[in-house]
């Protein structure tokens, strides 16, 4: 291990620590130490960072700004690539815009509403990375990235890398093909949007984000949406209809402003995390014969 952290820090290519704590890098504020941590300065970066982790063998995992994320408390054994400031490039050419897989999703849909350019109105509130979004086709207020996806770069388990269109993505709610076909993340995305109105636009933004900031809590470290929808029903309203909003187990808490929200109340660890998830599924399927299942990832030892 010390071998490749001094050759990967001799390469000059970002970041590169040891024993990294991963709660500083994911939004619910939980996670153990990552054997070494990278975030590489650029996608050139990036190839010599998979060059040297593809020959010696290391195990790897790439995050973007831990967002629906739940990160083990014993941490992630061998190396954990951050796709961040070094991957947070942005072109705009008329209407198609390329963007790394870093960038922030509420400053890109900020920014490209400034342009009067409309199709992320959607993205407004929502918390993590362009790449995490296109990983596992974020969406909201009726709309989602495959609407506007034309292709993306992705960074294989192998090492390789290759760009899908939007129909080898295979998008379904809340899924692409990386999540289990083809293990990947997204290095950079190409999507097409629409000129509108930049008034009305920047007004439909401000309209999402208000919402979001009524509905959902802001004021605790959360991971975002725990539960998928199970479709025709909602989680949310299933876990406020058992009666579960506030319910804690140590320091993670079902929000009182969203049931499909679990809080960071206060240290809680990624055990009391899950144990709180397998509460809500039992107590859901003993209620309502519904299998829940989860859309926060949940990785490491």
């Amino acid at each position: 291990m010390d071998a490749i952290l001094t050759e990967l820090q001799n390469l000059n290519i970002g970041k590169v620590k040891q024993n990294e704590p991963l709660l500083n890098h994911t939004t619910i504020k939980i996670g153990g130490p990552a054997d070494l941590f990278i975030e590489p300065s650029s996608v050139e970066s990036l190839k010599k960072v998979m060059e040297v982790i593809k020959r010696t063998g290391m195990k790897w995992r790439a995050i973007g700004r831990g967002s629906n994320l739940l990160v083990s408390d014993n941490g992630i054994e061998g190396a954990v690539v951050k796709l961040g400031s070094g991957l947070d490039h942005l072109e705009i050419n008329d209407t198609e815009i390329t963007v790394g897989g870093g960038y922030s999703l509420v400053s890109l849909a900020t920014s490209i509403s400034k342009k009067g350019l409309s199709g992320l109105e959607f993205a407004s509130g929502i918390p993590g990375s362009a790449g995490g979004a296109v990983y596992m086709n974020a969406g909201a207020h009726g709309s989602d990235i495959s609407k506007i996806l034309t292709k993306a770069h992705i960074l294989f388990e192998d090492g390789t890398m290759e760009w899908l269109t939007n129909e080898e993505m295979e998008f379904s709610y809340r899924t692409s093909i990386l999540q289990k076909k083809r293990p990947g993340i997204v290095i950079e995305a190409v999507f097409k949007l629409v000129q509108g109105d930049r008034a009305a636009i920047v007004a439909q933004m401000q309209k999402n984000k208000d919402y979001r900031k009524e509905t959902q809590p802001w004021n605790f470290p959360c991971a975002g949406s725990i539960f998928r929808n199970p479709l025709p029903n909602y989680a949310g309203k299933l876990i406020e209809d058992a009666g579960l909003k506030g319910y804690s187990i140590g320091g993670a808490k079902i929000s009182e402003m969203h049931g499909n929200f679990i809080v960071n109340a206060g240290n809680a660890t990624a055990e009391d995390v899950i144990s709180l998830i397998q509460y809500v599924k039992d107590t859901i399927f003993n209620l309502y014969q519904v299998k829940m299942e989860t859309e926060v990832e949940i990785i490491g030892r």
